[in-house]
């Protein structure tokens, strides 16, 4: 009887011991499919996450890209009608290079460049003789390095035209009004905030420490496109509270001016 109850003992457990191991295996095969399904899930998250993202820098990109597709267009199309203009007069005359403008001011001019500097002294832009000449270009100017400086000549007429409002900057408040020259190529339009206005006059070759601003075109070195800065800022009428570093692009407009003996009136201006 015994042996009977030992051996029904026996048999219950090895039963129970094999249910049991039969629902530890269960059970850690479900947490196995519960962990990876998680992981599944949550690296469909993390994808979506990442699709998502990568549509709206897409999208962001897209959108800024028209944007500046946009600006691009506004800006072309405000510079092509002056460049278009010049591109125009050249098929004319080829020595137009620029049209120079200061708003609200009667400086309004196509800018020529002659072999010398003296032919266009005395005619207009279609090479007709003019008394009134036109706005030149130095001919030093090498357009291919650019030069340092556009160094440009006017005349100062009696009836206004060229250069003659250019002295009206001897009061500040006319410069404080028109603080800024607008210079134009076939290429380029540019804006060039004004640094210094000063008197000058044609200096005898026998004068020594004098500021000859008419030799300055292009700098030799730092030094000279400097020592160039600091003589136009010493000798300006008033201070701009502006300055140029090595490397910026000058303008210089230059006309007579007879309050002496072979007088000259300067602008000096940078180019923003």
């Amino acid at each position: 009887m015994k042996k009977k109850l030992k051996r029904i003992f026996c048999i219950i457990l090895v039963i129970v011991i094999v249910f049991s191991i039969i629902y530890i295996i269960k059970y850690c095969y479900d947490i196995y499919n519960a962990k990876k399904q998680m992981s599944l899930l949550d690296e469909i998250s993390v994808n979506k996450i990442k699709i998502m993202q990568i549509y709206e820098q897409e999208n962001n990109n897209v959108i800024l890209e028209n944007k500046q597709e946009q600006n691009d267009v506004i800006t072309k199309s405000q510079k092509n009608e002056r460049i278009l203009k010049i591109q125009e007069l050249q098929k004319q005359n080829s020595d137009i290079v620029g049209w120079i403008e200061i708003e609200n001011t009667d400086i309004n001019y196509p800018v020529l460049q002659g072999k010398d500097n003296n032919y266009y002294m005395t005619h207009n832009y279609k090479k007709e003789y003019s008394m009134n000449g036109s706005i030149f270009l130095d001919k030093n100017y090498i357009w291919d390095l650019p030069s340092s400086n556009l160094l440009i000549y006017g005349h100062n007429n009696k009836n206004g035209t060229m250069f003659q409002s250019l002295l009206k900057y001897k009061n500040k408040s006319f410069y404080d009004e028109h603080p800024t020259i607008r210079f134009t190529t076939n290429n380029e339009d540019s804006d060039y905030e004004i640094i210094s206005v000063f008197e000058s006059r044609v200096y005898y070759k026998s004068e020594q420490n004098v500021f000859r601003y008419y030799y300055f075109v292009n700098a030799k070195n730092e030094n000279e496109y400097n020592e160039y800065i600091r003589n136009a800022k010493k000798a300006s009428l008033y201070d701009t509270k502006k300055t140029a570093i090595y490397g910026e692009q000058l303008i210089t407009l230059s006309t007579c001016d007879y309050y002496t003996e072979d007088g000259r009136f300067v602008i000096v201006a940078k180019k923003k």
